[in-house]
């Protein structure tokens, strides 16, 4: 395996660790592959790999880059309330892994 292969693999591996850890145990993996993948060329940016829970602009980049534009939903209250309870489900976790943040977020807009 590449390298970026590599990291993919360990990012997935870290982010179906992190849905077991807040409730999920039944992973649809292709969707969770999805995100993953949309990561490819972001995987050596630490930053852009983990979300912040706490810091208002990056929920706010997770709202617009996320909600909106891959999930289609522009109603600014429901997609907010979906991130935050989200961020609360993952407050624990230090390092939340995007994918597994994205993931769960899809899923709390359903």
């Amino acid at each position: 395996m590449s390298e970026t292969a590599d990291k993919l693999a360990k990012m997935k591996e870290t982010a179906v660790a992190q849905l077991k850890e807040c409730g999920v145990s039944n992973v649809d993996h292709d969707q969770l592959d999805g995100y993953v993948n949309s990561l490819r060329t972001m995987v050596n940016n630490r930053d852009a790999v983990l979300v912040s829970g706490t810091d208002k602009s990056e929920l706010e980049t997770v709202y617009r880059n996320f909600v909106v534009k891959k999930c289609g939903v522009d109603d600014k209250d429901k997609g907010m309330a979906a991130i935050q309870s989200v961020a609360e489900k993952m407050s624990s976790i230090k390092q939340k892994s995007r994918p597994a943040f994205y993931y769960m977020v899809a899923h709390e807009l359903k």
